[in-house]
């Protein structure tokens, strides 16, 4: 009440001075707390019921913005796990995570927020409004001139703000980028003694972002100040054009009082219309990316609804040829066919970059081929439920993953149904039990974030149980013991060779394997160049033949070591 009576004494003395031709003969002003109250109804008995409503509206604006970012988090990273791996070899990781964390809490907020004070401003500019144009419309037209001034201000703003907001958000994924990179390869930074030069890569990239920001400040300051400057020139326009409407006759001093009071409102309400479409449009960037997320269809569809009740294990591969989405010029296999018999131990070998790996993955239907088909008992991999799928076909990969939890928790990770000596069963087949009883709390003992508290050859036992608790029918061993001594491997080696009526497809570099397996696939540039069990291949004195007998000259070097010394090294 204070500052607006300020306002009304000061525009009032301004007209009487203007009005009386003698200064000396203007009158006096006073004014105290009870000529305040005379004035006007006391509000005390308005402020108790005024608080509730306000604390209640506020209570639940807060409650919905959280329910929302709570809301658009799941469904982006819904989105996100669904996504195919092509998707996350073009995106970096610190992106990602930057548009869960920040992006989102920006749009949401934004959204509701905004709604709020943009019709609470917008009902109160209205009404003002139309009190104005009851004291003086010309005073009124007149005054609509700010807001196509403040647009065209407001927009050039914009522009330069949303490129800079976008250049933001990129520079912090960036930032976001660098750490997550060296955090996750800690070991190698220390390895390598580059603790200094990665902090000063964080701080160069902490660095842009700073001047990203300070000059957003700057252009943020610049626009205020044209706003200010706008703001008054108008407000002396209107004094100006108020003094000669009273001096015509045409408008009283009190209602020119009243015309000030309620502009001064009225502009403050409009810039806040104004800013509140610049928010929005500041916010475009954020929410753009989130969005483009959220509608985008991964190239691998998972939508198969097959799930047969048996399943031989079949695998065949009929022409396939396939490029990975990023390299798309680059065929890294060609025309492969070959059969993986029921029940049976395959082992697939050939040099670094010949193509085993990518025919896992088109096993494990992570990608699609470009031409050809994969079939598990005669039907293509992706009629097949997903989940299906992934419970028939395991994988234990060369670099086993393991996630922040227990022992148990990560042998039956994504498993449902089972029982304690399922997992037992499991561990000691993959001759992990010895070391898991052990350790202090055997099963509910903690591996640390990404397995971290464990050896490597002790990832990979866990990660062979992983996939023998599922019972699968067809089990890939992608260099799963590359990392294991000998008796463990042995052990596992064992396994394999009673497998019963499962499937195996073995990757491996180790001879004995290769020389156990029921059939052996040579792969050579993308293409299958021998097949047979390893007395027919020796046979032959082929590609085969050559890399045994380098093999054996050289106990170190292994089945898939780089130095293969045939064509497409």
């Amino acid at each position: 009440l204070q500052s607006p009576f300020q306002i009304y004494l000061s525009v009032y003395k301004f007209l009487s001075l203007c009005t009386w031709s003698n200064p000396v003969h203007a009158p006096t002003w006073r004014y105290d707390s009870i000529s305040i109250g005379r004035a006007g109804t006391n509000p005390s008995s308005c402020f108790p019921s005024s608080s509730a409503f306000a604390s209640c509206r506020g209570s639940l604006f807060l409650f919905t913005i959280s329910r929302m970012i709570i809301r658009i988090r799941n469904l982006l990273f819904s989105s996100l796990v669904r996504q195919d791996l092509a998707f996350f070899q073009e995106v970096k990781t610190g992106a990602l995570t930057s548009r869960l964390s920040k992006d989102t809490v920006m749009m949401s907020r934004s959204v509701p927020l905004n709604t709020n004070i943009f019709l609470r401003t917008l009902i109160k500019t209205v009404g003002l409004y139309g009190f104005m144009i009851g004291l003086s419309w010309r005073l009124t037209l007149l005054m609509l001139i700010e807001i196509p001034l403040m647009m065209a201000v407001q927009k050039v703003y914009n522009v330069r703000h949303q490129a800079l907001l976008k250049a933001i958000q990129d520079s912090m994924a960036h930032s976001g980028d660098v750490v997550h990179e060296v955090i996750s390869s800690v070991q190698t930074v220390r390895s390598f003694a580059t603790e200094e030069e990665e902090s000063q890569r964080y701080e160069a990239s902490l660095e842009d972002t700073c001047q990203l920001k300070n000059q957003r400040d700057l252009e943020r300051i610049v626009y205020g100040f044209a706003v200010r400057v706008l703001h008054l020139s108008l407000k002396l326009i209107l004094l100006f054009c108020g003094y000669q409407q009273i001096h015509n006759g045409l408008m009283t001093k009190g209602n020119l009082i009243s015309f000030i009071l309620y502009q001064a409102n009225v502009g403050w309400y409009v810039q806040n219309l104004i800013y509140i479409y610049g928010d929005a449009l500041s916010n475009v960037g954020a929410a753009e990316k989130v969005f483009e997320y959220l509608d985008r269809e991964p190239s691998v569809r998972t939508e198969g609804m097959l799930s047969k009740e048996s399943l031989r294990g079949h695998v065949s591969f009929q022409n396939v040829s396939f490029c990975y989405p990023s390299r798309p010029k680059i065929r890294v296999l060609k025309n492969v066919s070959f059969e993986l018999p029921p029940g049976k131990v395959t082992a697939l070998v050939g040099p670094n970059g010949s193509g085993k790996s990518s025919c896992v993955a088109l096993l494990e239907h992570f990608y699609e081929p470009q031409s050809g088909e994969v079939l598990l008992d005669g039907v293509p991999v992706g009629k097949y439920e997903h989940k299906y799928l992934h419970r028939q076909v395991a994988l234990v990969g060369q670099e086993p993953v393991l996630f922040s939890g227990s022992i148990r928790d990560n042998i039956t990770y994504g498993l449902q149904g089972y029982s304690e000596e399922d997992v037992s069963r499991a561990a000691e087949e993959a001759d992990a039990l010895g070391f898991i009883l052990e350790l202090e709390g055997g099963f509910d003992a903690e591996v640390g974030e990404k397995g971290g508290q464990l050896s490597i050859g002790q990832k990979q036992r866990l990660a062979i149980a992983r996939a023998l608790i599922r019972d699968p029918k067809v089990l890939v061993l992608d260099e799963a013991t590359s990392a294991l001594d000998p008796e463990s491997d042995a052990a596992i080696q064992r396994l394999v060779q009673k497998h019963g009526d499962r499937t195996v497809l073995v990757i491996a570099h180790r001879m004995q394997t290769v020389e156990n397996a029921d059939k052996t696939i040579v792969l050579e540039g993308g293409e299958v160049v021998e097949e047979g069990t390893h007395p027919e291949l020796m046979g032959q004195e082929g590609l085969y033949y050559k890399l045994v007998e380098r093999t054996q000259s050289d106990p170190e070097a292994g089945l898939f070591s780089s130095s293969w010394p045939f064509k497409g090294c």
